[in-house]
């Protein structure tokens, strides 16, 4: 048999496919698995090895097949099994080592099924358990241990707890006094940790009862109860298969083997000298690198999931993830493997809640968000029958909490709302939502639909979109305008005065292709000494825009080919702010060529990043902060490209560090060589002569020089590099600190003083009750069986009676907060870099309270210490 076939077989058990016939039986898919397997071990172990345990690491929902496969083997090959457990441990530590989350958490799955196969001795499963115990205990021991690295504790200790649905019942029946005693362990770190706090990284700014009493426990604990329960039920775990049962009469007769010792990776040691800074340092560091793998997102009421035990839930979860995660790069085969999972209740809702709750995850997803917008696309495809209805009513249940929602999610779910509809006609039944026009211009319900449909028309065009709200024709109004770009510099009636004059000049200097030194020196000498500064930039930006105009293409070779008379005229920030008022001006009625435009024009390094920041906050600008993302994704597009630079060297930076051991290695090789070769005894002309021949140590002399000056040049690099890291770093700095500083100035003019709010979510709580609620509201939201839409809500041309309770003033200050909490999380690491000179320049007594509280949210610090 072709290796091809053996693997294909390994690949493809358990699923529906054509490699084991119209069989679906687990039992029959292991035999024939099995059966090619023990006849391919004798010529191919090595490969079976590897691509066994490749197989369990990265389609880890089948691991109870490839563990039985293993048992089975080893009644045969006890010394195949034996390479294969401790290759399982070499690749576990080499996973603790350097901190490969998902590496120990799968690997520690597959030791537990293999002890359940009769391949490994459940004494050595429970001497990792207790490793990572005792390791966890002393973490969080303040004066042993760094409580600050908890993250790291909590993740070993839920790696012991998520191993249990896979091998609990034959844990307790095998050893149960070892497992218990492994359970007392747990329930004491339990009691000697700290509950941590989803603080800043919510999905909700305001936390309703309900939602309250759901998150009222943290992961760990949630985690600790749904096992306990477990236990509580006889271990019987619906979700997980249990093949192993069907050959245990055989597997009983297998010899198992023992796991080798393992290490937990050494944590840094607690400062000695502490203070609020460095341990907000190094506790951002920590969660960084064991980060938690989900925040529920509880979008449907429970009934829809009523029906699953509280470990499936977690099952369930951790298998959609797993397939999220390793076929990140394939979204056809992650669609294929989510809907096939070998379990034997429906979860579409379960499905709908965590793929959510991945794509609103803060603070970033991780994966692009596009990539969930493809799956979700697959599944609908998948599952035409269910899966469109269930990711509608996960959307009509996160727009009607779209004013609690946070501000980053509420950016990302209008991406993907809009994406998503534009691969499916962009039918959406809008008429439901038609009441939004009925709310003031700030309220968020209306400021969603204004964007969704904005977002629309970039990926569509203005007709198509304008045909697709039809039933609710009113909704034309939040469309942007239809109009291009805005240029008021052309002839009207055949006359010209002088502006259009000289702009149809450089029109036509433009289409001759004459060189920019030559526009140049024209303005210089026509233009300026006859005109003001305004009237120049004006005539010379409206022009090259319009030229530029027709597509993205055109606008790019004008910014290329004639960047630089920009830049003669522009060359300091107060000029770069009256340049990006020009191109707002030209692109106002088209939000997206706005941002390329700025966006590419900071490529270029036309305009700084210090430029946008004072641009976004001028008054015209932070006017709309509350009712448009125009101005927002300016910012976001300069941040983001700041970043992205200073990410980019130090990335380059690190490869050649990695290039200069690998050069210094060759650089001592060669020389050796050439040593070698010097010291050797030959024969010239018939007399003994130090040194081989000639011609040969010349050639190695030569070589020796190359790697040298490889080496040094390489070197170079990594100075020349480092000191533009060095630029990088201090433009960041600059960065930030405007930005905050332009956050403080606009919040201090606006937030109403004596406010004794002590955060965002409070002061919003507090703006609500003052204002008159409707008392017949229902304040609960029942989604409606069949078509998930809400029961409060109306389709019926969109007469809902709904009122949004925030004045405007109100409004602005909740959007300018959430978004100084949304910068300041997703920028965490680059702030914490400067935060010493932030908390003395900006984060002072005499800032807002509000938005010192809203900083802190952000980065996760106890406001006490900003």
């Amino acid at each position: 048999m072709s290796s091809s076939s053996w693997r294909t077989l390994l690949l493809r058990i358990g699923d529906k496919s054509p490699e084991y016939g119209p069989s679906s039986d687990f039992k029959d898919h292991i035999e024939t698995c099995f059966g090619v397997l023990r006849r391919e071990l004798e010529h191919s172990e090595t490969e079976i090895l590897e691509f066994l345990l490749t197989c369990a690491e990265q389609l880890p929902h089948k691991i109870p097949f490839y563990g039985t496969l293993i048992g089975l083997i080893n009644l045969e090959n006890e010394d195949f099994v034996k390479k294969l457990v401790d290759k399982t441990q070499s690749k576990f530590q080499d996973a603790l080592d350097t901190g490969n989350c998902n590496g120990i958490r799968i690997l520690l799955r597959l030791m537990t099924v293999m002890m359940c196969s009769k391949a490994l001795q459940p004494s050595s499963l429970v001497d990792v358990f207790e490793t990572f115990l005792s390791s966890a205990a002393t973490t969080v021991d303040e004066e042993k241990g760094n409580p600050l690295w908890q993250p790291c504790a909590d993740f070993y200790i839920a790696c012991i707890l998520s191993c249990l649905p896979w091998g609990g019942a034959e844990l307790v029946e095998q050893i149960p006094e070892d497992i218990e005693r492994v359970m007392v362990g747990i329930e004491a770190y339990l009691s000697i940790r700290k509950h941590t706090s989803d603080n800043g990284l919510s999905f909700f700014e305001n936390v309703d009862e309900i939602e309250r009493d759901l998150n009222n426990k943290d992961f760990l604990e949630d985690l600790w109860d749904r096992v306990q329960v477990l236990s509580s039920n006889g271990w019987k775990v619906e979700s997980v298969p249990r093949p192993h049962l069907s050959f245990e009469a055989q597997l009983v007769a297998g010899k198992s083997h023992e796991f080798g010792t393992i290490n937990c990776s050494n944590l840094p040691t607690m400062s000695s000298v502490p203070s609020d800074v460095s341990f907000g340092k190094e506790k951002h560091e920590a969660e960084l690198k064991y980060p938690q793998r989900i925040r529920r997102l509880n979008i449907f009421p429970s009934s829809k999931m009523e029906d699953m035990q509280p470990i499936d839930r977690f099952v369930v979860e951790e298998y959609l993830l797993d397939v999220l995660f390793y076929f990140n790069g394939s979204r056809k085969e992650c669609a294929s493997f989510m809907v096939g999972l070998p379990v034997t209740f429906r979860y579409e809702y379960l499905m709908a809640e965590t793929i959510f709750s991945q794509l609103l995850m803060l603070p970033q997803p991780p994966f692009k968000p596009v990539y969930y917008t493809l799956v979700i696309i697959d599944l609908c495809k998948a599952l035409p029958g269910a899966f469109p209805a269930v990711v509608a009513g996960a959307v009509r249940a996160l727009f009607e909490k779209i004013a609690d929602l946070d501000m980053e999610c509420r950016t990302r779910l209008i991406l993907w709302f809009s994406h998503h509809l534009s691969n499916f006609q962009f039918i959406w039944p809008w008429e439901e939502w038609a009441y939004v026009l009925d709310l003031p211009r700030w309220a968020p319900q209306r400021v969603f639909v204004q964007e969704v449909l904005e977002r629309e028309v970039r990926l569509s065009y203005w007709d198509k979109v304008k045909q697709s709200i039809e039933n609710a024709p009113g909704l034309e109004e939040l469309l942007p305008p239809k109009g291009g770009p805005n240029f008021n510099l052309g002839a009207e009636n055949g006359k010209e005065n002088n502006e259009q004059l000289l702009s149809g000049q450089l029109n036509e200097m433009v289409k001759g292709k004459a060189p920019v030194r030559e526009i140049i020196s024209w303005i210089e000498e026509s233009v300026f000494p006859n005109n003001s500064l305004e009237v120049t930039l004006r005539v010379v930006v409206q022009t090259l825009l319009n030229i530029g105009s027709k597509s993205f293409t055109h606008l790019i070779t004008v910014l290329e080919r004639y960047g630089q008379v920009i830049s003669k005229i522009c060359p300091d920030e107060d000029k770069q702010i009256m340049l990006i008022a020009e191109v707002g001006s030209f692109w106002k009625s088209n939000t997206q060529m706005t941002a390329i435009a700025i966006d590419r024009m900071m490529g270029y390094r036309l305009v700084s990043n210090l430029a946008i920041v004072r641009w976004v906050f001028s008054e015209k600008n932070v006017e709309q902060f509350h009712m448009s993302d125009r101005p927002w994704e300016v910012l976001r597009n300069a941040v983001s490209k700041t970043y992205n630079r200073i990410s980019d060297l130090r990335k380059e930076i690190l490869s050649l560090k990695r290039n200069i051991s690998s050069a210094e290695v060759a650089v001592n090789e060669a020389k050796a060589e050439v040593d070698a070769a010097a010291s050797k005894l030959a024969l010239v002309d018939g007399e003994p002569v130090i040194g081989e021949n000639p011609a040969m140590l010349n050639r190695l002399k030569s070589h020796a020089e190359k790697a040298q000056e490889e080496l040094v040049s390489i070197q170079e690099s990594v100075e020349a590099k480092e000191a533009l890291l060095g630029r990088a770093t201090d433009e960041n700095e600059a960065l930030f600190l405007l930005l905050f500083k332009s956050f403080s100035n606009v919040l201090t003019d606006r937030l109403p003083k004596g406010s004794g709010a002590r955060s965002l979510r409070e002061w919003k709580s507090a703006q609500v009750e003052d204002m008159a609620v409707d008392p017949e509201e229902p304040s609960t939201m029942e989604l409606d069986n069949e078509n998930q839409i809400p029961q409060n809500s109306q389709s019926n041309g969109g007469k809902k009676n709904v009122a949004y309770n925030v004045g405007e003033k109100e409004q602005w200050c909740i959007t300018t907060l959430s978004y100084v909490k949304a910068f300041s999380r997703q920028y965490a690491s680059e702030i914490w870099a400067h935060i010493e000179k932030l908390d003395a320049e900006v984060l002072t007594e005499d800032a807002p309270p509000l938005f010192r509280s809203a900083v802190g949210f952000g980065l996760r610090r106890p406001v006490n210490e900003a």
